[in-house]
């Protein structure tokens, strides 16, 4: 028990990532093992290069995955018996299966194409409203630790502030053509 402290502090960092405001997409290359493994399940969207390695190798010390990943993979991943499998036998994974099992969504040829996939990924997002992107994380991410009728109703709450923004207006000015329609940046969040 000497360790909880210690161990709660370092969930707390990593869930961070998690909670961050806006959508968070990680490009993996080489070795994702161990916290590896834990900080790319914090992020929204993973995306790897053919070289990358994964593996979720804490049984291989002796300990369980205990900042997110036994929490957070099966969610990304859903409890299958390949999840069980990596996570008590501590082998590692290609990216192909990695693809396959929906760890990540693309997987790029090379390095630099990695780089361009998750940068095409980021200008994409950045082209919608600021406001909308947020709701959708925070939505999304509510969701998927709740009922779909609590889903429902906490969307209906985040959509009604929402609307009192000019992003909706913006969009459907964009959406019909428009260029040059710029988004209000998000403003930072209370510290309070």
């Amino acid at each position: 028990l000497a360790f909880r402290s210690q161990i709660l502090q370092m969930q707390d960092a990593f869930t961070a990532l998690e909670e961050c405001p806006v959508p968070v997409v990680v490009a993996i290359h080489g070795a994702c093992v161990g916290a590896g493994v834990d900080l790319a399940c914090c992020a929204d969207i993973r995306v790897c290069s053919k070289n990358a390695v994964f593996g979720v190798r804490e049984v291989h010390l002796g300990l369980a995955a205990d900042v997110g990943t036994l929490q957070r993979f099966p969610k990304i991943v859903g409890f299958s018996s390949r999840v069980k499998e990596l996570c008590f036998t501590g082998d590692d994974f290609d990216a192909e299966d990695a693809c396959k099992i929906g760890f990540v969504s693309r997987v790029s040829e090379t390095e630099e194409d990695l780089q361009k996939n998750a940068d095409e990924i980021c200008n994409k997002i950045t082209q919608h409203s600021p406001v909308a992107v947020s709701v959708t994380k925070i939505s999304l991410n509510y969701s998927r630790d709740h009922s779909v009728d609590e889903g429902l109703k906490h969307i209906a709450l985040q959509n009604s502030s929402a609307l009192m923004s000019e992003d909706v207006m913006k969009s459907f000015m964009m959406s019909s053509g428009a260029a040059d329609i710029a988004f209000d940046a998000m403003r930072a969040h209370s510290r309070l």
